[in-house]
């Protein structure tokens, strides 16, 4: 199936800043730093940045915090320049043990589920270790391998398997776990350890809050193993029984011990759906294909109790999507979204992929410019607000 063509959004305004130093001259400076740089996109983002800077030498803030502020920057810094030549791949972040050896069968299906990945198109980011880490890149090949790799005392050397212009290494996590997450459409999480289950709650934690856009989790084992069926178990019996999480929570997620059914979950998601963005007060779903009438009418028998008011709609591109020329060719659904039900938001997505008007082939992702991310961001942030 021929995939839609991400447009690139229009023609950007002047955006002013909405931070600043509080002292005029000062802020002239950074404007006429900014000109000397020669900036000319985002430069209300750019003069906020150099303004922090600025401020945080007012506050006569401690050594330690400006080093963990100029390492986080300088980090983020090189990891977003990494992963620019590859914003028009799909791609897929697989976390695991540092620790599984080649000889075992975790290490066989990581290697298994990232080779089948690539064989499809997808890009396979790890975190550029040893263990399972080693095994995705291995089965992905060098081609369709990213890496973004700890520094630690102990255990942490990157992978012989990658190196170059495909590998960063970051010295703190918290920088190194938003770029194992912010670049991919799609995530595999094999047993591992605290670092794992570090990284698979946060992820579970940015899509059940909205703070990232819905994506598929696959919590994969082998047929052997017990690992995430422990994990779902505990989610069950200590969370879920207590009231901590939402029955519909646990769509968020997939266990599965079948490499070809991780795969198919992956590519199953974006069979019809393909993004969505905040207008307002209203959720915007894109789709491969317009639902008919009688779908809709569906829809909203069996999902209207996720909205906070009026119906599911097709509707055609809001004002804002217009303006930004943000996929204007794809058919669209508007909702009353209630932000507090990620998890059942998912059971819909689900639904809009099999419904009969859906396309009969599995579909590449759509990747995301940076530009799209922001304004979906930003939109979402001003309908919690």
């Amino acid at each position: 199936m021929s995939q839609p063509t991400p447009q690139q959004p229009g023609p950007r305004t002047e955006r002013l800043p909405r931070h600043r130093t509080g002292d005029p001259e000062l802020d002239r400076r950074i404007v006429d730093l900014l000109d000397a740089a020669g900036a000319t996109d985002d430069r209300d983002q750019l003069f906020e940045i150099l303004a922090s800077a600025t401020l945080l030498s007012r506050d006569h803030a401690d050594r330690l915090d400006l080093k963990i502020t100029n390492a986080a920057l300088k980090e983020m810094r090189a990891a977003f320049k990494m992963f620019v030549p590859f914003h028009g791949r799909p791609k897929v972040t697989i976390f695991g043990s540092a620790r599984t050896t080649p000889d075992d069968p975790l290490y066989q299906q990581a290697r298994a589920a990232a080779h089948a990945l690539a064989g499809k198109g997808w890009m396979v980011v790890t975190g550029a270790g040893p263990g399972i880490m080693e095994a995705g890149v291995e089965g992905a090949g060098i081609d369709s391998a990213i890496g973004v790799n700890i520094r630690l005392p102990f255990e942490q050397e990157a992978s012989e398997f990658i190196a170059g212009d495909r590998l960063v290494s970051m010295k703190y996590f918290f920088t190194r776990k938003l770029m194992l997450m912010k670049e991919s459409e799609a995530f595999v999480a094999l047993p591992g350890g605290f670092g794992t289950l570090d990284e698979t709650f946060e992820l579970l934690t940015l899509v059940q809050t909205g703070k990232a856009v819905p994506v598929p989790i696959v919590l994969l084992d082998t047929p052997s193993g017990r690992y995430w069926d422990s994990f779902g178990r505990f989610l069950d019996d200590a969370v879920l029984a207590n009231g901590m999480i939402d029955p519909e929570d646990r769509r968020l997620y997939r266990i599965t011990d079948d490499v070809d059914e991780a795969v198919a979950e992956i590519a199953g998601f974006y069979r019809n759906f393909h993004s969505l963005r905040w207008v307002g007060s209203r959720m915007v779903i894109r789709l491969r294909a317009s639902p008919t009438k009688a779908e809709v009418a569906a829809l909203n028998r069996d999902y209207g109790d996720l909205l906070l008011g009026g119906r599911i709609e097709r509707t055609d591109p809001l004002s804002p999507e217009v303006s930004g020329q943000d996929h204007l060719d794809l058919p669209r659904l508007a909702l009353r979204f209630d932000p507090r039900r990620y998890g059942r938001l998912r059971m819909l997505i689900d639904a809009l992929n099999e419904l009969p008007s859906a396309p009969p082939d599995t579909a590449t992702p759509p990747t995301v410019a940076d530009e799209e991310r922001v304004v979906e961001r930003e939109d979402a942030e001003a309908a919690r607000s």
